[in-house]
């Protein structure tokens, strides 16, 4: 972990979401009816402006493959420690690494499973039995702190071990944020931007080498590209035309 870049976020005082119930949504829409009904103008508006709170009060989630919310939850807080947002600009969480991380181990990562739902869980539980609250309700001081002391190999109860799960997630994070957007990170291709990369090109004139880091970028995942789509339009054909019939003793 490092501190080149020290986050510009304040401090969270009560992270908690608000916890609202269908029954109290539909009581809100249920008076604004009513308002709409037998009530004028005043009781309408306010009406409104009772169930806007509401639905505002709801938080947005994004639909996962794999961790739960509480994972992501925590996840998130540590993607955000490692590659801070700053003044210079956007970090881990902007990047959506945690949703490149959650794609992966439905995927290429799988392997990694059983690590993410042992290592989150412990430092869960170390940060309530230290500081009274989940890691990712705690100040950005104590995350750093306890983040330390993964990264020294200080803490127990993880998978392969603390150094070992903090390594994991430490690389996950990096190719969340650095990775083709095509793979679920580096949303926006913030993380293209923060290593001023320009993107995939199939040549380089004398010019574009010469504009160096001050080339403008493409903003094109390489899966769009005309070349790979092409290519891949024809495997598809290739496949779809294939007859059923081949390899059968009988054709």
């Amino acid at each position: 972990m490092t501190d080149e870049k020290k986050p510009l976020l304040a401090e969270k005082t009560d992270s908690k979401p608000t916890s609202v119930s269908r029954r109290d949504v539909l009581k809100g829409v249920g008076a604004l009816g009513a308002g709409m009904l037998s009530s004028g103008a005043a009781t309408e508006l306010s009406a409104q402006s009772e169930t806007a709170k509401l639905v505002a009060q709801i938080p947005v989630r994004e639909a996962l493959e794999v961790l739960t919310a509480v994972e992501a939850a925590t996840l998130e807080a540590i993607c955000e420690r490692l590659i801070p947002s700053d003044k210079n600009g956007p970090g881990a969480k902007e990047a959506r690494a945690v949703h490149y991380i959650d794609h992966s181990l439905a995927s290429h990562n799988q392997s990694h499973r059983q690590d993410y739902l042992i290592g989150l869980s412990a430092l869960n539980d170390y940060a309530r039995q230290t500081r009274g609250n989940a890691f990712y309700d705690v100040s950005i001081d104590v995350q750093n702190s306890i983040l330390s002391a993964l990264q020294d190999n200080k803490l127990e109860g993880f998978s392969p071990s603390a150094a070992g799960f903090f390594n994991i997630v430490r690389g996950h994070t990096i190719e969340g944020t650095f990775c083709d957007p095509y793979y679920g990170g580096n949303q926006q291709f913030v993380g293209w931007d923060m290593l001023r990369y320009p993107g995939i090109r199939l040549g380089a004139s004398e010019a574009d080498v010469a504009a160096g880091g001050s080339l403008a970028p493409s903003r094109q995942s390489a899966y769009e590209h005309a070349t790979y789509t092409k290519m891949e339009n024809m495997r598809r054909a290739v496949v779809a035309n294939q007859s059923p019939a081949v390899g059968d003793d009988n054709a």
